[in-house]
């Protein structure tokens, strides 16, 4: 088994970034997913409301954020220092994030159409391994569960498939193992490269699978066909979430173990 792909997403519910290799902090893959875009009462602004964020490209580097969008100036924007305090509702978590300044807040205002700001949120607030809004740091997909997926796609006669790996926006991919292996690994070990990881719950699906990713675009697949055959327990369940046990640096090809 190997790693096939590796992705982040520095803006939650904004497009995804691709590495060929990256840091595995104890809060998860380095850079992802400390910003988030909230309107005015301070709610996160997630994809099913606003679709548009897909075509928000973030990158991260060196402290500092850069937003780009088709027709609008690229935006670079620095971690905060001790920005205005910004109370974030996310899911059932509410944290104290910072704001991080009203040229973002402009910015994302022009391009999504709509009053929202900019906040971030310290990797120290993630450090118990659970970040905002979220199960656990990282999702592990597996690349023959998706082919089944798609297999049963097809077998419906539903126009909409294939669905590629994006609509599930996972962190990290792999091959080289039967479809839903990957349930089995639920409460044990794995290891990517020299890196382990404690193997979380499975990730129960919502409606942002049926939003294509690249074009905004909203269909019914793959949630419907995952109604039908993978209902556990009342969960729509596609990949397994993971924990590091320690830091260190993953790369596309590393070698894939199931430890425990």
């Amino acid at each position: 088994m190997r790693l096939t792909s590796i992705h982040t997403y520095p803006v939650k519910a904004c497009h995804r970034v691709d590495h060929d290799r990256i840091q595995v902090e104890p809060w998860g893959l380095s850079g992802d997913r400390h910003w988030m875009v909230v309107d005015a009462n301070g709610l996160r602004v997630t994809q099913p409301q606003h679709a548009g964020l897909v075509h928000i490209e973030p990158r991260f580097s060196d402290g500092v954020l850069t937003l780009r969008a088709a027709g609008h100036p690229d935006l670079q924007v620095p971690v905060p220092d001790a920005g205005e305090p910004l109370k974030v509702i996310a899911g059932r978590s509410v944290v104290v994030a910072s704001a991080a300044g009203p040229a973002a807040d402009a910015w994302l205002a022009r391009v999504l159409d709509r009053p929202v700001r900019l906040a971030y949120l310290k990797p120290t607030h993630r450090a118990s391994g659970t970040p905002v809004g979220d199960s656990y740091p990282l999702l592990l997909t597996n690349e023959a569960s998706l082919a089944a997926v798609n297999d049963w796609i097809a077998e419906s006669g539903s126009a909409e498939g294939p669905v590629p790996m994006t609509r599930f926006r996972p962190n990290v991919v792999v091959t080289g193992v039967p479809p839903w292996a990957e349930d089995d690994w639920r409460g044990g070990r794995i290891r990517i490269g020299s890196v382990p990881f404690r193997v979380g719950k499975g990730c129960d699906r919502c409606v942002v699978t049926t939003i294509d990713q690249d074009t905004a675009e909203q269909g019914h697949e793959p949630l419907r066909t995952l109604a039908r055959h993978r209902n556990i327990n009342q969960e729509l369940l596609f990949g397994v979430y993971l924990i590091p046990d320690a830091p260190g640096e993953i790369a596309v090809d590393d070698p894939v173990t199931v430890l425990d």
